[in-house]
């Protein structure tokens, strides 16, 4: 399904050269910062390689990850903070904010704004791989595993390295707790629709269908409470998107749960739960257009032109004049006033972010190397050498052309 899932651009960042003049004072150590550069660039030009794949990105990521340690581990034996960890300034742009960079000269700021960049790119992988025409069983888990992991690397960014931080989180800002949480909700949520997706497929009962739909419209609901006071220029866009799947698997939800009612022989009420599926479908579709109409960051989702999000409206139409059919011939009952209250909790199927962990130190950095990295010939060496701050240009991701729209996540 091309153009399903919304995506916010990823983070930019200057050049780093990680030349160190006199500080590294040893082969090894020049050779750790060569590294570093090199290994640096290839993982950014990982972010918009289209052929790049989640092998790919671990092995490029573990490459660089593994280095950066160096400067924020403890390596020689002490409790005391990497000498390494302030020595080098690094920038980068925001997801939200268009391209204004922030800065910091901190190696653990390095750390968490690539993680976020990763995180952003499997998001961005699972986008693309489901916007495939024919999808198979193995390219669905693929797209369900990298949300998840996704949210994993969030999820770990904001509970273990973002409170490291020497300077707070910028309010409205990638690494503040209303954004970072909106991420790892909506990477849950979308892989939930995987699992969704699935359960259509392969027929699965009405039960569990309206109980995993009620569970990622709530999801979706606990995201856009999320970005409630973000600033709206950067957020409207970005809110309207939970709110139109929201309403569209709260739609999901009540026409599966009429589908039960129906098969308890509880017609009126089931009458009524197709009704109530039936508005939410509607402001779904009002929606989506007010998604289209609102400016802000973000590549453009067009769900109700996806047979996904069509197939949803013919079936809730038909579900409920075949109710109301039978309702007319058989049950005779009174339809309720007011719509059924979703009670309804999933057993299986639910999506919880993956556990990330950094990859080990490189092997590159000992105890010894690490001491061959001289400060105190640092401050000389630099004013001596002064060049002109880089510029943070804009990441050119690549534009995909939308494939055929088979209708649905898996095949």
């Amino acid at each position: 399904m091309a153009h399903w899932f919304h995506r916010n651009p990823l983070k930019s960042t200057a050049p780093v050269s990680f030349n160190f003049y006199g500080v590294a004072s040893s082969p090894a150590a020049n050779k750790i910062c060569n590294n570093l550069r090199t290994d640096r660039a290839r993982l950014l030009e990982m972010f918009t390689d289209i052929t790049c794949n989640p092998d790919m990105m671990k092995n490029a990521t573990d490459a660089y990850f593994s280095l950066l340690q160096g400067f924020i581990s403890s390596l020689d034996g002490t409790t005391q903070e990497n000498k390494m960890r302030f020595i080098q300034n690094f920038k980068w742009t925001d997801t939200l904010q268009g391209n204004v960079p922030s800065a910091q000269q901190d190696a653990i700021f390095e750390l968490i704004s690539m993680s976020y960049n990763v995180a952003i790119w499997y998001t961005k992988f699972a986008s693309r791989m489901a916007g495939k025409e024919n999808v198979t069983e193995a390219e669905a888990k693929d797209v369900h595993r990298s949300l998840k992991m996704a949210a994993g690397i969030f999820k770990h960014l904001k509970e273990t390295h973002i409170p490291r931080l020497i300077t707070p989180a910028e309010k409205g800002r990638d690494l503040e707790a209303r954004v970072i949480d909106a991420y790892i909700i909506q990477c849950q949520a979308e892989a939930q629709e995987v699992t969704i997706a699935r359960a259509i497929e392969l027929k699965h009962n009405a039960t569990l269908v309206a109980a995993l739909s009620y569970e990622t419209a709530n999801f979706y609901q606990k995201a856009n409470q999320t970005l409630h006071t973000l600033e709206p220029e950067c957020s409207n866009k970005w809110k309207k998107y939970f709110q139109l799947k929201m309403h569209f698997y709260m739609a999901y939800a009540y026409c599966y749960h009429g589908q039960t009612l129906l098969a308890s022989d509880k017609c009126g009420e089931a009458i009524r739960s197709l009704e109530e599926a039936e508005k939410c479908y509607q402001r779904a579709e009002e929606l989506c257009k007010e998604y289209r109409q609102t400016k802000g960051p973000g590549a453009t989702a067009r769900p109700s032109e996806q047979l996904f999000f069509l197939k949803l409206g013919a079936l809730v139409k038909n579900t409920l004049q075949k109710c109301q059919r039978e309702n007319g011939f058989i049950y005779f009952h009174k339809v309720p006033a007011e719509p059924p209250q979703l009670e309804l909790k999933a057993s299986y199927g639910l999506a919880e972010p993956l556990a990330f962990e950094l990859p080990p130190l490189s092997d590159q950095w000992s105890a010894e190397v690490y001491s061959t990295f001289d400060l105190t010939k640092g401050a000389k060496n630099d004013k001596a050498k002064a060049k002109p701050e880089e510029e943070v240009k804009p990441m050119k991701e690549p534009d995909l052309k939308p494939q055929k729209d088979t209708g649905c996540v898996v095949s």
